[in-house]
């Protein structure tokens, strides 16, 4: 599995938990326990682990960027796509932010609404330019 497609399954991951409101060990381990054995579910756990450690400073830059939006009423794919991009903007430092958000954009045309892509890419680059 590439990189790109670990992105995706860690963003799947994340959706899951949130819809299910299930942030355990347990969650990841049986996620990662469908996945074929690579050095990307490494990734995923990862991304995962920053996100349930870091949720509430995550998803206040996202209220804090998203201009006249509130968490509830983002798109829950958009919401997740964002989370993951956040995640590894500020607690991955071997992934270059330009990546980052770049691949945000995509998973959002693939995942996502027409307009999200730039919605996703606004509220990216807004924490860009506060970074």
């Amino acid at each position: 599995m590439n990189r790109k497609l670990a992105r995706e399954m860690a963003m799947k991951l994340i959706f899951q938990m949130d819809i299910q409101n299930d942030f355990s060990n347990e969650r990841i381990n049986k996620f990662l326990g469908e996945l074929p054995e690579d050095n990307q579910r490494d990734y995923i756990r990862e991304l995962a682990e920053c996100f349930i450690n870091n949720k509430e400073e995550i998803d206040n830059r996202i209220e804090e960027n998203a201009k006249g939006w509130k968490i509830n009423r983002i798109a829950k794919v958009d919401l997740t796509i964002l989370r993951v991009a956040i995640g590894e903007i500020y607690y991955m430092e071997d992934i270059p932010e330009i990546v980052s958000v770049n691949e945000a954009v995509e998973m959002a045309k693939t995942f996502s609404a027409e307009d999200s892509s730039k919605f996703i890419n606004g509220v990216l680059g807004s924490i860009l330019e506060k970074k």
